[in-house]
């Protein structure tokens, strides 16, 4: 099956550079935005994804400062990546909305929803941490990889999926969805100033751990049972902590989970979500 998503986008000015924007689905619908992970951009969201989410929600992509078709210097703090968030909203005329953070994107998505919760109704944090220096280090590998100026096809699936058949077959599907290879990578530059924002979470400044009881939106938390970039204990930490928090699991899964097995997660996300309650009740 050929998923279409959206190509067309739109640019939202703000005082530190431009915001390349996409929107998916029926612009009536409740708004769905979503955070993407270290060296990727709007193209990496697998269409697939994207779709199975827009036929129940208005699915809104963006490339932050610095990446993809969006202008300016990227953050080089987690907290600097998040406070795009809001200014996009307002430009958008959104009040509030559903977010969902994959990887880098999840760490954003805790920090906008601990620092504006009247903004975030439902947190979706996908093959995410809490930060802090606590918990399983990733894979050594992982740092190797991510200090080369872009990734090789076997690299991507050594982060991204497991060695197993079936990971193997969905890193293919998921490979050709998205044209792997054929986009120029994200800026060197903008690369390391997300290395040095992830490296800061990483060893607790301005980290979610500390203060996830005070996540007062429900809370759902997605990662592959294998996943060697964020192991799923961190995942685990999330939904312990957070008050309203639901966890999945995925087996024989990594940190692309959510592409792999897009049919259910995406079924998860919009059942989690269907809710319209306010954040204070």
């Amino acid at each position: 099956m050929i998923w279409k998503t959206s190509r067309d986008s739109t640019r939202i000015p703000t005082k530190d550079g431009s915001l390349a924007v996409r929107v998916d689905g029926d612009p009536h619908k409740a708004p769905l935005l979503l955070c993407q992970r270290f060296r990727g951009t709007m193209d990496d969201w697998d269409p697939e994804f994207v779709a199975r989410l827009s036929t129940a929600r208005r699915v809104i992509r963006f490339d932050n400062l610095g990446i993809g078709e969006s202008s300016g210097e990227t953050p080089n703090t987690v907290r600097g990546m998040a406070e795009v968030v809001p200014l996009l909203l307002d430009a958008l005329g959104i009040g509030a909305v559903d977010l969902l953070g994959w990887s880098l994107g999840g760490y954003v998505g805790q920090t906008v929803a601990l620092t504006w919760p009247e903004r975030v109704r439902h947190l979706v944090i996908a093959g995410s941490g809490p930060g802090g220096p606590d918990g399983p280090p990733p894979h050594p590998r992982v740092a190797e990889i991510a200090a080369k100026t872009a990734a090789t096809r076997e690299d991507v699936q050594f982060l991204f999926f497991t060695e197993t058949e079936a990971g193997t077959a969905a890193a293919r599907r998921h490979f050709d969805r998205i044209r792997l290879g054929e986009r120029p990578p994200v800026a060197a530059e903008s690369g390391r100033r997300q290395r040095e924002a992830i490296t800061s979470w990483w060893k607790g400044d301005g980290a979610a751990r500390p203060h996830l009881g005070k996540l007062s939106m429900p809370v759902l938390v997605g990662n592959g049972i294998a996943d060697v970039m964020v192991p799923a204990e961190h995942s685990f930490a999330i939904a312990q902590k957070a008050p309203r928090a639901k966890l999945i699991l995925y087996p024989d899964a990594g940190h692309a989970f959510l592409f792999q097995y897009a049919e259910d997660f995406c079924a998860e996300v919009l059942r989690f979500t269907a809710s319209l309650e306010a954040v204070d009740e």
